[in-house]
């Protein structure tokens, strides 16, 4: 923590307080229907909800949603925004939580219509700081729960995303209907954008620039 770059502190504070305020019971339906993000069909949609979904997180007593990806935003973001500046990394971070959610409600509307359910988290801008940094940092090695032995990080994220996403999710709900809840498509979509970007910033040579 002693390493936590000002942005990410500051993201951080935001998510906590986000976290917290939505759990009061009088206010937490309010809360979760205003801030999660919902089908674009819904009558629940709100435009700003492309963003504050991102500070939104599974209610308690469910905490692995918010520590998960608090650990992983400090994690990794801390040495991107180190290496970027914060307007650098504040961009490529809404970035990805944006394109997270457009391709989640894409995908569900063309799947499911104008479903009521609606999807909350920063996961997505949180995949794209895991491609950033396979990209910045290949060789570094990493390990998680999937993963437990120590793996270069250009190797890892993909299979994470494999066995996380494709195997344990879009596979297993597709053929084995195994509903885990998760917005997997939303994950890919940050992935996505955050591979778009870095891909383009490697090739103009801005992965290093920081904007000031």
């Amino acid at each position: 923590m002693n390493n936590m770059t000002p942005t990410v502190k500051q993201l951080l504070i935001i998510n906590i307080i986000f976290f917290l305020g939505s759990q009061i019971p009088n206010i937490k339906e309010l809360a979760y229907t205003s801030f999660s993000l919902y089908s674009f069909g819904s009558p629940n949609f709100r435009i700003w909800q492309l963003i504050t979904h991102m500070f939104m997180h599974a209610p308690y007593p469910s905490l692995s949603h918010i520590i998960f990806n608090m650990f992983a935003l400090v994690s990794f973001g801390s040495i991107l925004e180190s290496l970027w500046g914060s307007k650098k990394f504040l961009f490529f971070y809404f970035s990805c939580g944006l394109a997270a959610a457009i391709m989640n409600n894409l995908v569900n509307q063309y799947y499911f219509g104008d479903i009521v359910t609606s999807a909350v988290g920063a996961s997505g801008a949180i995949y794209g700081l895991l491609i950033a940094f396979a990209f910045m940092f290949p060789n570094a090695e990493l390990s998680l729960m999937f993963i437990p032995v120590p793996v270069k990080a250009k190797y890892f994220v993909p299979i994470y995303m494999l066995l996380y996403d494709g195997l344990f999710g879009i596979f297993g709900n597709s053929f084995f209907g195994i509903n885990t809840g998760i917005a997997n498509f939303a994950h890919i979509g940050g992935a996505l954008m955050g591979f778009v970007i870095m891909w383009y910033w490697k090739k103009n040579s801005f992965n290093n620039r920081r904007w000031n």
